[in-house]
């Protein structure tokens, strides 16, 4: 009862110290609120001092920030979370109906994530239903790449082919059910993409264990087994499950603001932008409840599936030594992409020729070109150096915090839900407000909140391997914590948690360029691939090479990553016999044990 105590403070602590540094925002960004929401309200207005007055006066800013985080959080208990600065309208009616559109977009969004992660796992089901997962070829290829398209990406294909070329579904707006599938199957097939290739790293192990052998002896279905395998691997991923539905709700500012959906996210961003606290404030509180709701109902859903072999240490490892797999796949991947890369270096990114906008590939240009004329091979080459030694510097630091943070769940469970609710926006703007805008503010940022969903995949497994037998086994010979730790927690953790890691990759190198494009951090005409994506975008319709290209990159990116991490495993040492490798580090010897017993 004492740890709950003690944990639920930790949380609430984090999410108000979250909230005062939001509240702070202006002040420590060292700008002037009043110009601020003067430039939202009319960007044509001449700055008089007059009017900014006016408006301090109006928004009691001469008061000081403290006094309106006081005032603010005074009126929660009464359901008053204040008025715009913008348009005078009360927050808690309009944050709370962005709230429902973004749970309702999200739900019907891990549906479409639900039926890719099938897809991605059918051909493992099959083969455990069967008993052929032996010498079972590692691909997943098809899914990494979809998993590295950006939602933006996605999201304009949909709009642009299905909702007006084709004009099968509705592609702007929100006025009914089927104006959620488009925006849906964009937020859902990358995320269902990740979600699949984690639950297919784990099947192998649950159809290893003894109880599919026993179901098998005793003549049970190969569909019945399945079944019981993807529920004995699902309590692992509902932490994750409850990060995606906050990260989703918070990171879907693009797809809404694609198809003019007026959700959380979106508002959320634009509040930030604008500067706009009291709607910031109680759209990050809104995240942060949503957040501990979510890791609330996926421990009860893991107690319930996991049952008492949780509690009592009856569980097997999922996550037995195996051989590396061996492909010639990474080799493919990677050659591609560095001659992709090779052949753009030899080139140069910002030379522009208006006489040769949009061009289609050709031997000239075999990328073709820029709404300006610049050849986008070249700039997809120069772009890679940037974006891949920050993305994969960015994802070590965040394997190395998530891993250490992870290992202590109890100290990590709520910072994780308090990172996760952040958008990786505003996190930006954080960190632009107390180090300033630069080069590396974008890989601050990221960093900052790109740990979250690997600690909550190590904190997942810990649980599971704690209870599991073979660990209760060891510590009943007396083996130490530290023993423990480095000969079979970590073998058991560490590679799973860096082939999710790798996973992400690809999203970590959009990010980067991303929070650039929106001018906090490198400007154009810097040829990083998010920026890339984003510049060209508009011309999705007429010159669709001008994105597939830089997509084509990134997904290549991402299956390189995806495929490469079927070779992560422990380095595996000499056999001996494990009774003696236990001995030998033990303070007692057996005979000694059973002396002193």
């Amino acid at each position: 009862m004492r740890e709950r105590v003690a944990t639920l403070l930790w949380r609430v602590l984090l999410a108000a110290a979250l909230v005062c540094g939001i509240g702070l925002l202006p002040w420590l960004s060292r700008t002037d609120p009043a110009l601020t929401v003067l430039k939202a309200r009319s960007a044509d207005r001449d700055p008089d001092p007059r009017v900014l007055a006016d408006i301090r006066a109006q928004l009691g800013l001469d008061q000081g920030p403290l006094h309106l985080l006081g005032q603010w959080l005074g009126g929660l208990p009464r359901g008053d979370a204040g008025r715009s600065w913008l348009n005078g309208t009360q927050v808690a009616p309009a944050v709370a109906q962005a709230l429902g559109v973004s749970l309702l977009l999200v739900t019907v969004a891990l549906v479409a994530a639900a039926g890719t992660a099938a897809l991605v796992c059918a051909r493992t089901l099959w083969l455990g239903a069967h008993r052929r997962l032996d010498g079972r070829r590692r691909g997943g290829g098809a899914s990494a790449m979809l998993a590295a398209l950006p939602e933006f990406l996605t999201a304009s294909v949909l709009a642009t082919v299905v909702g007006v070329q084709l004009g099968w579904l509705p592609a702007l707006g929100w006025y009914g059910p089927r104006w959620t599938i488009l925006p849906a199957l964009a937020l859902g097939l990358p995320a269902g993409a990740v979600l699949g290739r984690l639950l297919d790293d784990l099947l192998p192990g649950a159809f290893a264990e003894p109880w599919a052998s026993a179901a098998e002896a005793r003549g049970l279905r190969g569909r019945t087994v399945a079944a019981q395998a993807v529920r004995r691997c699902v309590p692992a991923l509902l932490p994750n499950l409850g990060l995606f539905v906050v990260g989703l709700t918070a990171g879907s500012v693009a797809v809404e603001q694609i198809y003019d959906i007026p959700g959380l996210g979106r508002t959320t961003l634009q509040a930030a932008l604008a500067q706009d606290l009291p709607v910031l404030q109680a759209g990050t509180l809104a995240l942060l409840l949503l957040a501990a709701g979510a890791t609330g109902l996926a421990a009860l859903a893991v107690r319930r599936l996991a049952g008492p072999a949780l509690r009592d240490g009856a569980l097997d490892s999922l996550h037995r030594p195996r051989r590396p797999a061996r492909s010639v796949l990474p080799f493919v991947y990677g050659g591609l992409l560095t001659a992709v890369v090779t052949l753009g270096l030899f080139r140069d990114p910002l030379a522009l020729d208006t006489g040769a906008r949009l061009q289609l590939p050709s031997t000239e240009h075999p990328f073709g070109t820029d709404a300006l004329g610049r050849d986008l091979l070249a700039r997809v080459g120069h772009g890679a150096l940037d974006t891949l030694s920050a993305a994969l510097a960015v994802s070590v630091g965040a394997l190395v915090v998530g891993v250490l943070l992870g290992l202590l769940p109890r100290l990590s469970g709520p910072l994780v839900d308090t990172v996760n609710a952040v958008p990786p926006v505003l996190a930006a703007l954080l960190v632009t407000a107390v180090a300033g805008s630069g080069a590396a503010t974008p890989a601050i940022a990221v960093a900052t909140v790109s740990w979250a969903a690997l600690a909550a995949h190590t904190s997942s497994l810990l649980r599971q391997e704690r209870a599991t037998l073979h660990l209760a086994a060891t510590r009943g010979l007396g083996a130490s914590r530290w023993y423990l730790l480095r000969r079979e927690v970590l073998p058991a953790i560490l590679p799973p948690v860096t082939r999710h890691a790798l996973l992400r990759l690809p999203g970590v190198a959009l990010a980067l360029a991303s929070l650039g494009f929106l001018g906090l951090g490198s400007q154009p005409p810097s040829p990083e691939w998010g920026l890339l994506l984003a510049e060209n975008q508009p011309y999705a319709e007429r010159a669709p090479w001008a994105v597939l290209a830089p997509a084509a990159v990134l997904a290549l990116l991402g299956a390189l990553a995806v495929s490469s991490a079927g070779g992560v495993r422990w380095p595996r040492r000499r056999a001996r016999p494990r009774a003696a490798v236990i001995r030998s580090e033990l303070p007692l010897s057996a005979g000694e044990l059973v002396r002193s017993g």
